[in-house]
């Protein structure tokens, strides 16, 4: 992903078109491209941020967005699952085939950790 202008330089862009100067003259004296001061003018006329919109995915709208009650729900009956058993009750129980990989962020992103004690067992906490 590409990064967003500082705050400093966005406004510069804003206050050298609001003076009269034209978006493409802008570009070429901050070294920007045209488009940019375009698309950042239009924010500011539309919104009066020029804050930069958030980048990436939206959160919780991935393939497992829709399951998540379910599997929260399923580790805290079964805390002791493992991910390649929670990725086959979502198979064959909803038909949606995920790594086990997605699986771990999505219950590490809900706040669910297994932490390992010295016995070689473990527990899953919240």
């Amino acid at each position: 992903m590409g990064k967003s202008l500082s705050a400093d330089l966005r406004l510069r862009l804003i206050e050298c078109v609001g003076s009269g100067k034209s978006c493409r003259a802008t570009a070429a004296q901050f070294a920007v491209a045209p488009s940019t001061v375009i698309r950042l003018v239009r924010r500011h006329l539309e919104t009066g941020r020029i804050e930069p919109a958030r980048q990436g995915r939206p959160f919780g709208h991935g393939k497992l967005g829709p399951h998540r009650d379910f599997l929260l729900a399923r580790v805290r009956d079964e805390p002791d699952i493992t991910m390649p058993e929670l990725a086959a009750v979502l198979q064959v129980q909803h038909g949606v085939k995920a790594h086990p990989a997605s699986l771990s962020k999505l219950l590490r992103a809900a706040g669910l950790s297994y932490k390992k004690n010295t016995a070689g067992g473990g527990t899953r906490t919240q």
